[in-house]
């Protein structure tokens, strides 16, 4: 894994340069990781020690929180460290190992995230057949598939990179290590790494935010023909569905469907999908979901009363 250029590091430049708003930021990611952590974890084990494990909306909601925690974990925790450092150094090889497991992990949330849509398609467009559709065995293989998909797309991308010379310039104008802004410290030309990078990445994040914005759409349209407690059911858990959807695939389109160019406004983009996003999603599915709320309530507040 090195370049044919023998460079050893790279520079980060982080966000932003005055001391202030470094120690701002820091105190702010430092309470969202905590609340990636507590949010997310509070999911998983309500889900994983209760029923709702066995249906498949909260199978996958449960590894939607793992990987809601694997994901920001390869991102924030080098923000923070480097928000109070003078110098923001990353190696060459905890750079490629950064952008390929960032990469990793958010291309399994996004075929996750696609899995939970085709869950809630098939039991409002077609609740008859939902128990053989969605059975375990196809529960596990949309799993397998969102993590084969994720390596793919991962690797694509670090195959892509790790064969760039770089021509000793070294400062990352980000503030972790991600395809773009290392095209841009390339020697060699990248006009057709970059159109590449956009099928990769740009053009699969909007076709998916195409294809989920269509189901829901059909979805929305079923849901007429239902009872109004069934209807507002089925609206109130494809609305935080659509929420997260919007949420993340918005800044990543933005991102990446254009030419290998970066722009000030991408920092800003990528907090969304890498810290905010992972932050939000337990808010998101929690609050109007009542078997979420009981599961909560029986696993937390039951196991206290029974040791208090």
């Amino acid at each position: 894994m090195e370049n044919s250029n023998n460079l050893t590091e790279f520079i980060l430049l982080g966000l932003s340069k005055n001391k202030k708003v470094q120690i701002l930021c820091f105190l702010f990611f430092l309470l969202c990781y905590l609340a990636i952590w507590l949010g997310n974890l509070i999911i998983m084990i309500s889900i994983t020690c209760s029923q709702l494990i066995n249906q498949p909306m909260y199978f996958f909601l449960n590894y939607l929180a793992v990987s809601d925690l694997f994901y920001t974990s390869t991102v924030t925790p080098k923000l923070m460290t480097n928000l109070l450092t003078e110098r923001n150094v990353i190696s060459y090889k905890n750079c490629m190992t950064q952008l390929f497991t960032t990469h990793f992990f958010g291309g399994i949330e996004v075929f996750i995230i696609t899995g939970m849509a085709y869950d809630r398609f098939v039991a409002i467009c077609k609740p008859l057949h939902y128990a053989i559709i969605m059975n375990r065995q196809r529960c596990n293989s949309i799993l397998i598939a969102s993590c084969v998909g994720g390596l793919l797309h991962s690797l694509g991308l670090f195959l892509l990179t790790i064969f760039l010379s770089f021509c000793g310039h070294n400062e990352i104008d980000h503030y972790f290590c991600d395809i773009y802004p290392l095209l841009k410290l390339a020697c060699t030309d990248t006009h057709k790494i970059g159109f590449l990078v956009i099928a990769n990445s740009g053009l699969m994040g909007l076709v998916i935010f195409l294809v989920l914005m269509a189901s829901y759409f059909m979805i929305l349209y079923n849901v007429k023909a239902y009872s109004a407690e069934s209807r507002h059911k089925a609206l109130s858990t494809c609305s935080s569905h659509i929420t997260v959807v919007i949420l993340f695939f918005a800044p990543v389109i933005f991102v990446y469907i254009r030419p290998a160019t970066t722009l000030p406004e991408d920092k800003v983009f990528t907090l969304f999908y890498t810290i905010i996003v992972p932050m939000l999603n337990p808010l998101i599915y929690t609050p109007r979901n009542v078997e979420m709320k009981n599961a909560i309530r029986k696993v937390w507040f039951c196991s206290y009363n029974k040791n208090s």
